[in-house]
């Protein structure tokens, strides 16, 4: 007699749960797909800072800027990030630091980038946009 009362419960759990699953899934994606990104655009900063310490200072922005858009010099090709464009990489900064010796810098950086969900909403949870603070690199100048 007690089983037949038991009988479906199993499901009816499950169905209840589901939605709570889906939307943790859904969270713990995109959390990755916005660090991912963060990570893809940390380093073309890093890689356009260490290919300006190698050049004259004020010279190959354009090129720096496409390192950093779009991950080669030429500026071929498809964005690092989804919604990365050149208005959202400033001219980069040389600095000369320190007294005997002087140190020159140079730093690169990428502002107002806004990471986008794949999912709006799901289940009344909206997930929309996640605002990057300043990503910057400054590295050693060579020359």
């Amino acid at each position: 007699m007690r089983r037949s009362i038991q009988k479906g419960v199993a499901i009816v759990e499950f169905a209840l749960i589901l939605p709570m699953l889906l939307v943790m899934s859904f969270m713990t994606t995109e959390f990755g797909r916005a660090l991912y990104q963060y990570n893809s655009i940390m380093k073309t900063v890093r890689d356009a800072a260490r290919y300006l310490s190698t050049q004259t200072p004020g010279t190959h922005q354009a090129e720096a800027q496409n390192l950093i858009v779009y991950g080669n010099l030429a500026g071929t090709g498809n964005p690092v990030a989804p919604g990365l464009s050149a208005t959202n990489v400033p001219p980069p900064v040389w600095e000369a630091q320190g007294t005997g010796p002087v140190i020159n810098t140079v730093t690169v950086r990428v502002t107002g980038y806004s990471f986008q969900s794949i999912f709006s909403s799901a289940f009344g949870h909206t997930f929309g946009t996640i605002p990057y603070s300043d990503i910057t690199a400054t590295m050693r100048s060579h020359l």
